[in-house]
């Protein structure tokens, strides 16, 4: 297994594995979740063009799983990270994160952030042993109240979202 910048030419298959990893959703009533289409190509592309799209790769360089990060307020917050149904279980998605780990101390960046579901039984609990802290609201920077507002915005509920936190560590 490797972890790289994704390409050009795998983007479409992103989206696709985006949408197939989210499958899990509909299994706990969330179909809606389930079914949403992955964000745009220019999502991922604008991404990988800024250096903040990785995919994990299997033993033929096929993308098994990705992660995707944009900057909220000088941290590294994950947007997305998925792996492949096929490939789920085997510590992609953690491996994904300490690679994103890895290049916010690079880049002098001092935590990782993400939103996640609070219902959802394998979400906040996974991020919490990876080393993540549910934030309170009063701890919540500008940019993740802006990010609230817009998740509100497409439609998921506020109350059923959380922010994490996690202090990058140090090279």
């Amino acid at each position: 297994m490797n972890i790289r910048t994704a390409r050009p030419d795998e983007l479409e298959l992103l989206r696709e594995l985006e949408v197939a990893a989210g499958v899990l959703f509909r299994d706990i009533g969330m179909t809606d979740i389930a079914e949403h289409p992955a964000p745009p190509l220019e999502v991922f592309e604008e991404s990988r063009q800024a250096g903040r799209l990785w995919v994990s790769t299997d033993a033929d360089d096929r993308p098994t799983g990705f992660v995707l990060v944009t900057l909220v307020d000088d941290a590294a917050h994950i947007e997305q990270v998925s792996v492949d149904p096929d490939h789920q279980g085997q510590g992609l998605g953690r491996l994904l994160i300490e690679h994103v780990d890895s290049w916010a101390a690079g880049q002098g960046l001092e935590a990782l952030t993400l939103s996640t579901f609070r219902s959802v039984p394998w979400n906040g609990p996974y991020y919490a042993r990876l080393g993540f802290v549910e934030l309170r609201p009063d701890e919540w920077t500008s940019g993740l109240t802006e990010l609230l507002a817009a998740e509100t915005a497409f439609g998921l509920d506020p109350a059923q979202r959380l922010f994490m936190r996690r202090t990058v560590t140090p090279q």
